[in-house]
């Protein structure tokens, strides 16, 4: 029994079962909203209650179930019975794993998160680079479900890279990979990125 794992009250019963582990009904979201709940995810995908690690990734993959992410960027735990906004450091989850069958167009790639979601990059789960303006370091997403990202790791990144392709896309060069029979661009090579 891991005795650092924070009491967290009776709230996991309260969680109950998130379907499809989509975001929940508008009518849903609506209901008793209960303000902020003391909950962080920092930017290494850690979920944190009252400032302590959430030691058991049980725990974190039922959370995990019942998060979802309005218009306006704030992401949410959302049950039958209430609702309570949590703080993101970044995005809630990180892409860990990368496997990947075929080549070229045919090839498809899916990510394995920290909570042992698999996602496959296609046109409805796309892989994106953000380039910080500053530091010109590239960070690289992928969507596991509506409005939900994970962050790919540094070594998955690298592993993507490595398989990564030249293409022409729009008339300019792009470095990237096909997953799903779509070309996901990790940088454009005509400007250094």
């Amino acid at each position: 029994m891991n005795t650092n794992t924070p009491d967290t009250g009776d709230f996991p019963s309260r969680i109950g079962s998130a379907g499809d582990g989509g975001a929940p009904s508008p009518e849903l979201r609506n209901r008793d909203v209960c303000g902020d709940f003391d909950i962080r995810i920092d930017r290494d995908g850690v979920w944190y209650y009252h400032g302590s690690p959430i030691g058991r990734k049980e725990l974190v993959r039922l959370f995990s179930t019942v998060l979802n992410r309005d218009d306006a960027g704030d992401y949410w735990l959302t049950t039958p019975v209430e609702s309570g906004r949590i703080r993101v450091e970044d995005v809630p989850f990180i892409a860990v794993e990368l496997f990947a069958v075929g080549d070229g167009p045919d090839q498809v790639i899916r990510l394995r998160t920290n909570i042992d979601d698999v996602v496959t990059v296609d046109d409805d789960h796309p892989l994106r680079v953000v380039t910080d303006p500053e530091t010109g370091e590239p960070s690289p997403y992928v969507t596991v479900r509506a409005g939900l990202d994970a962050r790919v790791a540094r070594s998955v990144y690298y592993e993507l890279v490595t398989m990564g392709l030249e293409e022409k896309v729009g008339g300019e060069n792009m470095y990237g990979v096909w997953s799903s029979g779509h070309f996901f661009a990790l940088g454009n090579l005509d400007d250094g990125s």
